[in-house]
C-alpha cells in the first residue's frame, strides 16, 4: 500500500516517525513529508507540496491549526484514506474529505499496524 506520512520528523521519539519506521516494517511504500528535506531509512522527507501519484492513505501527524494550509494538496492527493491521528483530529477537514468521497478515519496508525486493522475494508466507512 502507498501510504503518504505528513508532518514526518527525523526525530525518533516523534510518532510521525515510528510510524514511518513501523510502515516500512510491515513492507508498505512510504512516501513523507516534512518541516525540512531529510531521510528516514531511505525514504527522502520531502518539504512543501510535492507530486505524488496513486496514495491510498494519508496519515496525519500536524495539528489542526497548522493543516488548514494543505488542504487543497492533500484533497487533490485524492487518496482512498487520511488518517487523522490523535491530536490531528479536524472536524472541517474530515468533512471536506468525506464529500470527496475519501475516508475519513479518526485512529492511531500505529494501533491500527500492531492490531491488522490497517489495511481492513473501510470503504463503507465514514466518519
Amino acid at each position: 500500500m502507498r501510504v503518504l506520512v505528513f508532518g514526518a520528523s527525523t526525530k525518533s521519539e516523534r510518532y510521525s516517525n515510528i510510524a514511518l519506521n513501523m510502515l516500512l516494517d510491515y513492507n508498505h511504500e512510504v512516501f513523507a513529508v516534512g518541516g525540512r528535506e531529510a531521510q528516514v531509512r531511505g525514504v527522502d522527507i520531502l518539504k512543501g507540496h510535492p507530486t505524488f501519484e496513486d496514495i491510498h492513505t494519508i496519515t496525519l501527524y500536524m495539528n489542526p491549526a497548522r493543516q488548514q494550509e494543505h488542504y487543497q494538496y492533500l484533497l487533490d492527493l485524492q487518496p482512498k484514506r487520511i488518517i487523522f491521528n490523535p491530536g490531528t483530529e479536524n472536524i472541517e477537514f474530515e468533512k471536506m474529505a468525506v464529500d470527496r468521497g475519501i475516508y475519513a478515519q479518526r485512529a492511531c496508525t500505529l494501533v491500527l499496524l500492531r492490531t491488522d486493522q490497517f489495511e481492513r475494508n473501510f470503504d463503507s466507512e465514514s466518519v
